[in-house]
């Protein structure tokens, strides 16, 4: 099953991070963002990736290709312009890397992967957030929903804390970070059907896959949701990316989930 992964925005909100590169390849511990989400799938076996780039795809494309080399140990010997490859840390990976438009909305940036899809089941997701999701029980969710596609639901915590507070003022409860009023997210981390694409229109380069594709799915009772409970956090922010460096650091990163 392939996984395309959207990593074509802009990313304004990192600031001078999304200058020099596209979001999803800003770092966590050292490799970017993407690298960790390609190793979540990998982790179960997945390793067919469709990398819906734009915004600075050359960065995407220099990375991948110049992969090997980059994590293997070689020697050069400039007198005879040769490179002797000793050892390499590579992956499993086949990478296709789709160039989608530096303006293009995601559901323009799916559609236009129709034609690497074909008529097959393939999962799609952000190319900015991580978690311990269970691929294998998302997959088996989806296949029990009998529905079109199936978007991971995540409930986030508050940014603040929460008070319990009786009607004299006393404090009844104290919550440090509670789930917001039970709301549940999309987190990405979908699996779809091929006719999801007959919901996004030839003509979709300015749509919004979170609009009328999604919403039209859930319209006509096609939309299912994993509920997933564990970790998730998207790179929004630079405080985001501070907190998953920090994690990262203190060998503390729950969406390491292939060391675990």
């Amino acid at each position: 099953m392939k996984i395309l992964i959207l990593a074509g925005g802009l990313g304004t909100r990192l600031g001078e991070e999304t200058g020099v590169r596209p979001k999803p390849m800003v770092g966590i511990g050292g490799m970017p963002i993407l690298w960790h989400i390609m190793k979540i799938y990998s982790h179960y076996g997945f390793n067919d990736f469709v990398i819906l780039t734009g915004y600075k795809q050359e960065v995407i494309k220099d990375y991948f290709v110049n992969y090997y080399l980059n994590n293997s140990d070689v020697t050069v010997d400039l007198s005879n312009n040769e490179v002797t490859v000793h050892r390499n840390r590579c992956e499993p990976w086949k990478v296709t890397l789709l160039y989608t438009g530096r303006n293009t909305k995601t559901a323009g940036r799916i559609k236009k992967a129709q034609k690497y899809i074909g008529n097959e089941a393939f999962m799609l997701t952000y190319g900015d957030g991580v978690g311990d999701i269970s691929i294998p029980a998302l997959i088996e969710n989806h296949k029990k929903s009998g529905k079109l596609c199936t978007l991971t639901a995540y409930q986030p915590e508050g940014r603040w804390g929460a008070l319990g507070i009786d009607e004299d003022g006393t404090v009844l409860k104290f919550s440090e970070k509670p789930k917001e009023s039970g709301a549940w997210i999309n987190a990405g981390f979908f699996v779809c059907e091929p006719e999801v694409f007959d919901y996004i229109p030839e003509d979709s380069e300015e749509m919004m896959w979170e609009q009328d594709p999604l919403k039209n799915l859930a319209k006509d009772g096609k939309l299912n949701s994993y509920k997933h409970t564990g970790f998730w956090h998207a790179m929004d922010m630079l405080k985001d990316k501070e907190d998953l460096n920090k994690m990262w650091a203190a060998d503390a990163a729950p969406w390491k989930i292939w060391e675990s």
